[in-house]
């Protein structure tokens, strides 16, 4: 038996998820120029709105990691993905757009991830939101 609470414990999908939250932050780092097409243009500097995004996630995804920061790193992980899903749909227009224009497999291919990961949101959602309550995920 475990003497560990269910707050301390870092299951599958929380670790998931904050991978998951680590390597987009570092793309968003490394390749900003991915990213900047999807800030809204009423933002006034995309690559700033991408860097600072990505380190969010990266903050966020460390957060999730640690017992004693994940309940508030849950919480802000689930605002960050609520905050963002705009522009994971402008993504898949935009990959909708350039696919129907180009019809080669790659941009097909990027589309149709682009659609799968729309609803995958919601579960990574939860598991932020039962971090957040501290009842592990």
């Amino acid at each position: 038996m475990s003497t560990e609470s269910s707050s301390s414990r870092l299951d599958l999908p929380l670790a998931g998820l904050a991978a998951l939250f680590l390597g987009s932050g570092t793309l968003h780092l490394v390749r900003p120029q991915v990213f900047e097409p999807i800030v809204p243009s009423a933002l006034p500097d995309a690559r700033k709105v991408v860097e600072v995004s990505g380190v969010v996630e990266i903050v966020c995804g460390l957060g999730l990691l640690h017992p004693k920061t994940r309940r508030i790193a849950g919480l802000a992980s689930a605002a960050l993905l609520v905050g963002v899903f705009p522009a994971n749909v402008q993504m898949s227009v935009d990959a909708g757009k350039r696919a129907n224009r180009k019809r080669t497999p790659k941009s097909g291919a990027f589309f149709a991830g682009t659609l799968a990961r729309l609803p995958l949101q919601w579960p990574m959602i939860k598991v932020a939101l039962r971090a957040g309550k501290g009842t592990g995920a």
